[in-house]
């Protein structure tokens, strides 16, 4: 029903911030990403909605991004996820680092988001795999079965997200997985 507000942002409050558009202030629950993102108050801000009917309430939901609206729509599709929980989700992480996790299959990093636990991270896992990546436009990391294991011993080994894919681009797309996982120690050595 409302799919775009622009106006004046007259209050910021996490999670929450009001747009006023000519006189009507607009309540809106943005995920952290874009709060951050804001413009001062008393500026103008645009922001795309998905507006939430429910029996004790009418909330309108604002991102700052297309693939962040349409992330959090497929997050609400899902079976025991609701609004807040999507916009956790959206909050503790970035659209691309849910696609990553999505492509990789990391529970891990779901779980680490608060008010997410392993089965959940499971189900989002499932539901979500294939969803994300076509549809949003943002590009995942490319990677087989073997990457995805040296990533993995990467992160065992308590490298960050960030070392373990860097060590990860320079490898050949055919590396196996033992020959990998030396290479990328190398090149997170240096």
């Amino acid at each position: 029903m409302i799919g775009k507000l622009t106006g004046i942002l007259s209050d910021k409050n996490p999670p929450q911030v009001v747009i006023d558009c000519g006189g009507v202030g607009y309540e809106v629950h943005v995920p952290m990403s874009t709060f951050y993102n804001l413009p001062a108050g008393g500026e103008k801000v645009s922001l795309l909605t998905h507006f939430v009917v429910r029996e004790d309430a009418q909330i309108l939901y604002g991102f700052g991004s297309a693939p962040e609206r349409e992330a959090f729509r497929e997050l609400i599709k899902i079976s025991g996820v609701g609004p807040r929980t999507a916009l956790a989700v959206l909050s503790g992480m970035g659209v691309s680092d849910l696609v990553q996790a999505i492509a990789l299959q990391e529970a891990g990093r779901l779980i680490k988001v608060p008010g997410i636990g392993k089965k959940t991270a499971e189900r989002l896992l499932l539901e979500l795999k294939g969803k994300l990546a076509p549809d949003i436009g943002v590009s995942a990391v490319a990677v087989n079965d073997a990457q995805a294991d040296i990533l993995q011993a990467l992160l065992a080994l308590g490298y960050s997200d960030k070392e373990a894919a860097l060590a990860l681009k320079p490898l050949p797309a055919d590396v196996g997985v033992s020959e990998g996982i030396k290479l990328a120690l190398r090149a997170l050595a240096k």
